[in-house]
């Protein structure tokens, strides 16, 4: 299933209203009030000035509702459309001190959302023709998580668990804490709602033996060469009374990802679609 691009609104506002609100300072846009007249209409190109994927217009759009409501944006193109360099994004128009006013943050959020979506894009089209998914993790931005895991979708991705409560996970630290393996798996199926999935990490091959016993709905096989990877794959696809989702993750880069998804994984999860993209290059000028 993909889900609709749009982030709600009420997630989406709050954002806005503080980069906003570290933007403007105290008074605003002082050199903007002391050069342009406040009766002067005037009209902005958002462009692209590089190649990708485009996503964030959402947050663009606000960022202008929420400093004058009379501004009219108009999107040429819509999130996950690829563009290249000169392409139009969209057209703003209205107060001239309204649309300077929103210039850098509204770029700020289709930059860095644009740049995610185009990231996310290359990872896709490398394991194109298998079966593996693409995915981000929770090593996103403090507060831009929902408009982060947005532009992964925008690219092609899927979004992995959204907060600590989406799903179980039961990592290195928790087994550790809880007594060992079996005590942390024995502790979760006994206590469990039944509606939640249950991951299991696994960063070792002898860990299966027992992890199978316990069918998890996902195993996550965490920093495995290509050949542990292979072995691993193996031996839960052999599991003749579970079959748990495979995912592959640990220092992924796009020069090993498709050798990654030759193993046979379902998914492959990737913290550097949201913690090290690069901004992408857009601009907004007057023709």
């Amino acid at each position: 299933m993909k889900y609709n691009l749009d982030v709600p609104p009420s997630i989406i506002e709050p954002i806005v209203r503080l980069a906003l609100n570290e933007d403007f300072g105290n008074y605003g846009d002082i050199t903007s009030s002391l050069l342009v007249p406040k009766s002067a209409q005037n009209k902005l190109y958002i462009r692209s000035r590089s190649d990708g994927i485009i996503s964030g217009l959402q947050p663009a759009r606000m960022t202008y509702e929420l400093i004058d409501s009379t501004v009219k944006f108009t999107p040429r193109l819509k999130d996950s459309e690829s563009v290249k360099k000169g392409d139009l994004i969209a057209i703003v128009e209205g107060s001239a001190l309204s649309l300077l006013a929103g210039e850098r943050i509204a770029l700020n959020f289709m930059g860095r959302l644009s740049g995610i979506a185009t990231l996310t894009a290359k990872y896709v089209a490398l394991v194109k023709g298998t079966n593996t998914r693409i995915a981000a993790t929770r090593k996103t931005t403090p507060g831009l998580r929902a408009l982060e895991k947005q532009a992964v979708l925008a690219g092609g991705g899927f979004t992995h668990r959204g907060s600590l409560s989406s799903s179980i996970m039961i990592k290195d630290n928790h087994v550790a804490f809880a007594g060992g393996m079996e005590n942390a798996l024995n502790t979760i199926n006994k206590n469990a709602d039944h509606m939640a999935r249950i991951n299991i990490e696994v960063d070792k091959i002898d860990q299966l033996d027992v992890v199978l016993k316990y069918s998890p709905d996902v195993i996550l096989l965490d920093n495995m060469s290509t050949e542990n990877l292979s072995r691993a794959v193996r031996i839960i696809r052999s599991c003749d009374s579970c079959s748990p989702k495979i995912e592959a993750s640990g220092n992924v880069s796009l020069s090993k990802v498709e050798s990654i998804s030759k193993t046979g994984v379902d998914i492959i999860s990737i913290g550097s679609l949201t913690h090290s993209s690069q901004n992408f290059d857009l601009g907004m000028d007057s023709n």
